[in-house]
């Protein structure tokens, strides 16, 4: 049994990216929504970020279960 070692960089790099994007994207959906007065802009940036963030949820669990390919 041998370990390709090159695809399981890969995949670790890929994960450690996407979380990273993920936990971006969210804080600055709350971050946007923090702002006094909430200007339309700012909301409609933050509602933008959540929907991205749920996007990558939904692909991500679409990669793991199999039953959706």
């Amino acid at each position: 049994m041998s370990i390709d070692w090159g695809a399981f960089l890969l995949v670790a790099a890929v994960s450690l990216g996407a979380a990273a994007a993920l936990v971006s994207l969210y804080a600055a959906g709350l971050r946007l929504l923090a702002i006094d007065g909430r200007p339309t802009a700012a909301v409609a940036g933050a509602y933008a970020c959540f929907a991205l963030c749920a996007v990558g949820v939904l692909f991500g669990i679409y990669l793991i279960v199999p039953t959706f390919h």
